[in-house]
Order: structure tokens, then sequence, then C-alpha cells
């Protein structure tokens, strides 16, 4: 489940590598499980964590984090004290829920970019930096970051449709496109609506050799206001929601010079 999600993921964040345009472009983002297998196991997993028993391991978790010792030992640890406050948020409720990211907010300036997502399980913001053609994963609470690890076009070639269809996307005119896919034997259908009216950023300019399955996005003219993932267990759409051009300032696309590297999650150097 978590290869699949970091796989959508990835697909996603892979549009916002831009050429001109200097601003904030907000996507929601919505994910519905489809395979009832994986369906009844998330379900039953929040019902293992909302478990009286379970709730009492976590409060007595909770007291031991509290403790002055255990504090220091987390703060001396920045990934071990991440994934034990990403536990008891699961703890809280909403499990299922928590696993999916709410929305994408991407910053644009000198081509590069700073992603970050509300909710979900890939937490912090990631940055991308044109200069050095590289992207990390930055915890701003934790003062650490991580360098992402360059896909590799792990996936048969996909086929990509033009179709007649086309839609208005915040006041946009959108085409919509078709893209077919196999990836470790699963078959993935997208579906991208694609504006040429918003200048300065385009699905042509971006690298094939720099994330996963990227290539066909040379198919496609324009830049993707929605697209909409579907795959045997899952489906996730994620659509602009605004589309903000302004000035912004140059400090927010450097990594501070006081943050630790740590091993990141998605891979790393």
């Amino acid at each position: 489940m978590k290869k699949i999600l970091t796989l959508s993921l990835l697909a996603l964040s892979i549009i916002v590598h831009a050429q001109n345009f200097e601003g904030t472009i907000t996507w929601s983002i919505s994910a519905d499980i489809k395979d009832a297998k994986m369906k009844a196991q998330m379900q039953e997993a929040q019902q293992q964590m909302n478990d009286p028993a379970m709730q009492a391991q976590l409060k007595k978790m909770q007291e031991q984090m509290n403790d002055p010792q255990m504090k220091a030992m987390m703060e001396s640890n920045p990934q071990m004290k991440a994934q034990m406050e990403k536990v008891m948020k699961m703890s809280s409720g909403g499990a299922m829920n928590d696993m999916f990211p709410k929305s994408m907010t991407v910053k644009i300036k000198n081509k590069n970019t700073l992603t970050s997502m509300e909710g979900g399980m890939l937490t912090g913001d990631i940055l991308y930096l044109s200069e050095k053609g590289q992207s990390y994963r930055v915890d701003r609470e934790n003062k650490t970051y991580s360098v992402l690890s360059e896909g590799k076009n792990s996936a048969n070639e996909a086929k990509v449709t033009k179709t007649t269809e086309s839609n208005s996307i915040l006041g946009y005119r959108c085409q919509k496109y078709q893209v077919e896919m196999t990836e470790q034997g699963k078959k993935i259908t997208q579906f991208i609506w694609a504006t040429t009216e918003l200048k300065g950023v385009d699905m042509r300019s971006l690298s094939d050799e720099r994330m996963n399955n990227s290539a066909f996005y040379k198919e496609i003219e324009g830049f993707p206001l929605k697209m909409q993932m579907s795959m045997p267990e899952m489906e996730m759409i994620m659509e602009a929601k605004e589309v903000k051009r302004q000035s912004l300032p140059a400090s927010e696309f450097i990594i501070p010079s006081n943050f630790k590297e740590v091993k990141g999650m998605m891979g790393g150097n």
C-alpha cells in the first residue's frame, strides 16, 4: 500500500517543475480505496488502534515520550522522533484518512519548487533545486532534510491518447488526455486535463530522466490542472483550486544551514 501511495504522489508531484512561472498553485487531493481486501485490512487496523488495550499502551507511550530522558533521546534522533509522533497521530483516530494527503501547495520561483502536502504519510516539504537538478524532503519541525533518489523508468511504455473532451478549470480551458501504463504488473490509467493558457509552465519542459514514468509527459501539451489516477487498489484525484502569480522570497527555496541530513523514507543518498 505504501509503495502504491508513494508512486501516486511522485506521479502527481512531477508536474510542478516549472519554466518561468512565479507564484503558488494549490490542489485538492482525494483518494478512494477500491480493493475490498485492502479496505478490510485498513478497517481492521483502525479497529485495533481503537481497542482499549491498544489505547492504554499508546497512553503509556505518550507518558514515556514526556519523560525528560526520552525527550533528550528523541531530540538527538529526529527520525525516531518523527516515527513516534506519526504513530501517536494515527492513534488519535481516522487512520484510514490520515494515510492520504488532503491538499498540495506548490510554490515556484526561478524554476525551483517547494511542495507542501497537508495530511498523509509523507510529512514535510519537497524542495526541488533546478541548479542542482535534485529534490529533497525537508522536515522543518525536526530541522532535518534528506536527498530523494532519482527514479528509474521501471514502467512499460505509456500510451497517450488526446481525447476530444475539454473542460474549464479555474477559467482555463483544459484538454483531456488518457495515459495507460503498467507498473509492476499493475495497470495504471491516468486522465489529465491540461491547459495551454497558463503561461510559464509546460509538461514538455520536464526531464524524462528525473522521475518515474515522466517521458510520456512530453506528449501532453500545456500544464495539468486536474489529474485522475486509477489503479486496481485505489483511485486518486488531484484538481487545482487556486493559481496565484506572486513574487516569492528566495529564502523559501533553500535548505537552512543548521538542518541535519538524514536518510529519507523515499530513498536517499
